[in-house]
């Protein structure tokens, strides 16, 4: 309630004004939440539909408000990917740089890598479906605002290529393979399982990620290791 002094410097309560109501603002905490809300949602509307293909009033619908209001949060579309696609690849980064750290041993150091790439398969699997399908798309917008998924990849390559090599150096890996052609191997095999892998199934992504470990250090075929072909 507020007050003021009158003319003999006694204080008076301000009577507030018929019929006026408190004006609230959204909290910090309550904006954020809405914008992640409406970042997942769209992330969602790409993965299903496309990047391109996806409207700003599909969003807006899907979100139960208008398109208007949308406008609020994100000056386009664009900034909306991009905001799904640079927090995936943070994280992706990230927790890659986390796994150099120390002085483990390339072949630890490989298999929790591979650990890291499997896992982001749930809580990224809609920024993955959108990597896949409209990489190309986003590279050719003009401006390059979308030039860091180029910086990222070659970095993520860089770090498993030097653990490759690493590992051939210290006598773990074959010498014989390519590091190169084996870390993309790795990673497609990765990024493509999110085409077909479904949570609550029979295996989650860490018996994913320990099956694949299991084959890509000790192989398929039983017996002597051959290069021959069958």
């Amino acid at each position: 309630m507020n007050t003021r002094k009158n003319s003999g410097g006694t204080a008076t309560t301000s009577p507030k004004r018929a019929g006026a109501t408190k004006r609230t603002t959204p909290a910090p905490g309550a904006a954020s939440e809405r914008r992640d809300h409406l970042v997942k949602l769209a992330a969602e509307i790409f993965a299903r539909k496309g990047f391109q293909a996806t409207t700003v009033r599909e969003i807006a619908q899907e979100a139960g408000i208008l398109s208007g209001s949308l406008y609020h949060h994100f000056d386009s579309k664009e900034t909306i990917v991009d905001e799904v696609l640079s927090h995936f690849l943070s994280d992706l980064v990230g927790r890659y740089r986390a796994a150099l750290e120390g002085d483990r041993e390339p072949r630890a150091v490989l298999a929790e890598m591979v650990r890291i790439g499997f896992g982001t398969l749930e809580p990224h699997r809609a920024a993955i479906t959108v990597m896949q399908n409209d990489w190309s798309y986003l590279r050719s917008l003009p401006g390059g605002r979308f030039d860091y998924l180029v910086k990222a990849e070659d970095e993520v390559e860089r770090l498993w290529i030097d653990q490759i090599k690493r590992g051939q150096a210290a006598g773990q890996f074959r010498p014989d393979v390519d590091p190169k052609l084996t870390y993309r191997m790795i990673r497609d095999t990765i990024w493509v399982a999110v085409r077909w892998f479904r949570p609550g199934g029979r295996l989650n992504t860490t018996a994913l990620a320990e099956h694949y470990i299991t084959v890509l250090f000790d192989g398929l075929a039983t017996g002597e290791r051959t290069s021959q072909r069958a």
